[in-house]
């Protein structure tokens, strides 16, 4: 397809802020009429148009990134050399509830984002799950799905009807959107990947083979193509029929062996990793010293297509961080989706950025686009120390009780993630061990208004786990009540459902039975509890009463009025605050924890208002207010 080369007049003011490598010549590729996208006989090349075709794809989430900030971002990948941008859709953010799909409203509207990399003149991969991994809760597929308690995900639907029901609808909604963009009907989109590293979790083909007739049925027709490792793909053979290979961190000596391997059909570098992911408890961020320089060498030299997996990572806002294990313990991501990526969570270039760029553009032998302008940010007001104030408490908030026998999970109670507290009024004088053998993910327990301590699923360091008396799994806490009858309160937090590896599909709460242990009067079941959803959406936030509290116990609300009168892009610093959630003017910032590494939310200009804006705080430990910072940095 041909190439249009213009003049960006509007970018010449740029050219003292940003002291562009390069030129400012740019060009786009035309993606506004129906092109063809193939492979060629051999299965050497891939094909546009008939004429072979280098992908250079940079990877991002519309999900993760303010829709505001889409066209910057595109903009940010389109200048250091990418020529496409690969797109995870993530079922979960689009089903908001079971049967309600959410593809209109502006953060969800993904045709609306293909539609802007289009008039960038940037072409499409399309990574539409059903599962998506990511580092996102669940990997993108519905928690309700777990209110089945023998549900079975990711496979066929011989083996999994219940989930591939839910799929083919998933499907059949999601293709409404993206047919219209498919390179065939004019549209951007190039390829379409069939679920994701599938390898890495089972050899079911069958389960790969039905997706791709889901696809076919809705006048999809391909090309399809799907992503593992080497070792992966080697040991199951988890491919389509007809589709071309991505290889996960593939280096040029991997793509080699799987044309070997298969040489009917292209193979590509569909996950380079310029950085990478971090949990939290880690010492500091990971995969900041990332340097794939050599590889992406090769990738030019060599003509070898590539996907670049993060080049903008964005955030985790709200309750949409996922989890890893590791050796049997879980290990929740943070807030932050940097990633250590070319371009920061906030949208600036890093000193990779302007590396890679550099290579590509001599490789190409091209002059690149610039930069678009720098994302503003607030400017550090040291005046004054910015002190929350008490505002309200969870136990003056509590929705109608839900009563059980047996603690239920979140799933089965129909709340997706939050928190939910378990209550039973005990009998007598209470002493003894509590045993909470199994609690997902993080609790504090409390009998009346006194903390006792809690249980974490993460492991905690010592020196904070000694601090708040934070027990471990298969651990005990010791409880002894001077007053009769007293009240237990568990407050349980859900911290992100597992999304990769043969774990995946982790229930949210109080798993267990729950007991009292002492040591003459033996093990005491608790049971007949009431239950407390908490989900903490925008709904419930919205309705806080707000007022003096009744208890000053733990699981307080604080709230900030900040007036503005200038906005900009800002990161609030909570280094001095424990464990909890941000919301600024409504819109849920994210968890922070004090076991960082990270100790800045990242907060979009776009939340922000001229005049009062609204700063709140729950926190799950603190009873006194510290003071919190804006920052220009993720730090």
């Amino acid at each position: 397809m041909d190439r249009r080369l213009f003049l960006n007049m509007s970018g010449l003011s740029l050219l003292s802020t940003l002291s562009p490598l390069f030129p400012i010549v740019s060009y786009a590729e035309d993606t506004t009429v129906k092109g063809e996208f193939s492979f060629s006989e051999d299965g050497s090349q891939f094909l546009l148009n008939k004429a072979p075709f280098q992908i250079r794809s940079g990877e991002m989430h519309p999900a993760r990134i303010p829709y505001q900030y889409w066209l910057h971002r595109i903009k940010m990948a389109k200048a250091m050399g990418m020529n496409t941008i690969a797109v995870y859709l993530i079922w979960n953010f689009h089903e908001t509830s079971e049967g309600v799909f959410d593809f209109a409203s502006a953060s969800h509207d993904i045709a609306a984002f293909i539609c802007l990399c289009q008039d960038e003149g940037v072409w499409v991969l399309l990574r539409p799950g059903p599962y998506v991994c990511g580092e996102w809760d669940l990997g993108g597929i519905p928690s309700y799905l777990l209110r089945e308690p023998d549900i079975k995900l990711r496979a066929n639907s011989t083996r999994a009807p219940q989930y591939m029901a839910a799929a083919t609808r998933y499907i059949a909604k999601l293709a409404e959107q993206i047919k219209p963009l498919m390179i065939n009907n004019g549209g951007p989109i190039l390829m379409l990947q069939i679920e994701n590293e599938f390898g890495s979790y089972g050899n079911d083909v069958a389960y790969l083979e039905e997706l791709r007739q889901l696809w076919i049925q809705q006048g999809i027709s391909g090309p399809f193509y799907t992503q593992d490792g080497l070792e992966q793909l080697q040991k199951n053979k988890t491919l389509v029929k007809g589709g071309a290979l991505g290889l996960s961190g593939g280096e040029l000596a991997d793509i080699n062996i799987v044309r070997k391997e298969y040489p009917s059909v292209p193979a590509m570098c569909g996950e380079l990793y310029p950085g990478w992911l971090t949990h939290w408890g880690e010492p500091e961020f990971q995969g900041t010293n990332v340097d794939v320089s050599a590889t992406l060498n090769d990738f030019m030299t060599h003509n070898i297509s590539f996907n670049m997996y993060v080049i903008h990572g964005g955030t985790n806002f709200g309750f949409t961080a996922g989890a890893n294990t590791e050796k049997g313990q879980y290990q929740p991501d943070i807030t932050s989706y940097d990633y250590g990526a070319p371009i920061t969570e906030q949208g600036m270039p890093t000193s990779a950025y302007f590396k890679y760029r550099k290579l590509i553009a001599e490789k190409l032998s091209v002059t690149l686009p610039i930069l678009p302008a720098p994302i503003q940010t607030l400017k550090k007001n040291a005046a004054h120390q910015l002190t929350p104030k008490l505002f309200a408490s969870i136990w003056d908030n509590l929705p109608a009780a839900i009563h059980t026998e047996q603690p239920q999970s979140f799933e089965a109670l129909g709340q997706n993630n939050g928190f939910v507290i378990y209550r039973k009024q005990l009998i007598g004088h209470v002493s003894g061990h509590l045993h909470v053998p199994k609690l997902n993910d993080y609790g504090t327990v409390f009998l009346n208004d006194r903390y006792l301590g809690g249980f974490s699923r993460t492991l905690l360091p010592a020196a904070v786990a000694g601090k708040l008396n934070m027990a471990g799994r298969n651990q005990t806490l010791v409880m002894n009540s001077a007053h009769e009858s007293p009240t237990l309160d568990v407050l349980v937090e859900a911290m992100g459902h597992i999304n990769y590896g043969s774990e995946l599909g982790d229930r949210k709460g109080i798993l267990q039975a729950v007991s009292l242990q002492h040591p003459e009067q033996g093990i005491y079941e608790i049971v007949d509890w009431q239950t407390f959803l908490l989900p903490m959406d925008s709904k419930f936030i919205a309705g806080l009463k707000g007022g003096n509290p009744s208890s000053k116990k733990a699981g307080l609300f604080f709230k900030l009025n900040l007036k503005l009168d200038q906005l900009g892009d800002t990161f609030i610093d909570m280094q001095r605050w424990t464990k909890g959630v941000v919301w600024v003017n409504g819109h849920n910032l994210g968890r922070y924890w004090k076991i960082g590494p990270q100790h800045r939310l990242y907060c979009p200009a776009p939340w922000l208002k001229k005049g009062e804006n609204e700063i709140l705080i729950f926190d799950l430990h603190q009873l006194k207010a510290e003071p919190i910072a804006l920052e220009r940095t993720l730090g």
